[in-house]
């Protein structure tokens, strides 16, 4: 991945960040939707942050590290959409985007996963 596509990972992961704060800002008051609501907040918010630290990482082992973890919190994320969607607290037309966007993040980023896996080690 050269800088470009780095920096528009970086400000994807972000802005993916920030709107699942504000679709949990938005979720009605109803017990199940706030516990539904904070899981997605805890783990979209997250996804950004791990990539972040593998940007920084000190070592081929470390980024692929982080960025399967920014890969599981992905999923995790998608996870709780889903059942926004299916618990009938969200409609699918409103979250469509959002899952969207968290499939193509996961797809960049498990391909940047695979990349720095054939790589040779540092040493």
């Amino acid at each position: 991945m050269n800088n470009d596509e780095k920096g528009r990972l970086r400000e994807r992961t972000k802005a993916f960040a920030l709107r699942t704060v504000r679709l949990y800002s938005a979720l009605p008051k109803t017990t199940e939707a706030q516990v539904l609501g904070k899981q997605l907040l805890r783990s979209g918010a997250s996804v950004g942050a791990h990539y972040r630290e593998a940007s920084h990482a000190r070592s081929q082992a470390e980024f692929v590290s982080k960025m399967e973890v920014s890969l599981q919190e992905l999923d995790e994320t998608a996870y709780w959409i889903e059942l926004l969607v299916e618990a009938g607290i969200m409609t699918e037309a409103r979250l469509a985007s959002l899952q969207q966007e968290a499939n193509e993040l996961m797809a960049m980023i498990a391909s940047s996963i695979i990349t720095a896996k054939s790589r040779k080690p540092d040493r």
